[in-house]
């Protein structure tokens, strides 16, 4: 049996992420989370074709005045992908919410 920061490990995910699945796990008498070695082999081979897939990381800022910072982005998120092995686009964007009485 292994514990949620285990099993996160294991499949690749944040902690939170495996809490906000419904996955079989036991619970100790102090309530935590346990994992069984075949529940995780089975997800893990579920997840299997998701590593063929294009992620698609997006990169946002409200203004030009911002554009060091969506650089920025760009390569926190660009490394995060790269990190866990994705095939991965960035997308950028530059540009503030909608406003109907802005003038243009």
């Amino acid at each position: 049996m292994y514990t949620i920061d285990e099993a996160s490990s294991i499949l690749g995910v944040h902690p939170t992420t495996l809490r906000r699945w419904e996955i079989t796990s036991s619970r100790t008498t102090g309530g935590h989370r346990r994992y069984a070695v075949e529940d995780l082999s089975a997800i893990k081979r579920d997840l299997k074709p998701l590593q063929d897939k294009i992620v698609i990381g997006y990169c946002r800022v409200s203004s030009s005045d911002q554009k060091e910072e969506l650089k920025r982005q760009v390569h926190t998120v660009s490394q995060y992908c790269s990190a866990n092995g994705y095939q991965f686009r960035i997308i950028k964007d530059l540009g503030s919410s909608l406003n109907y009485d802005k003038k243009g």
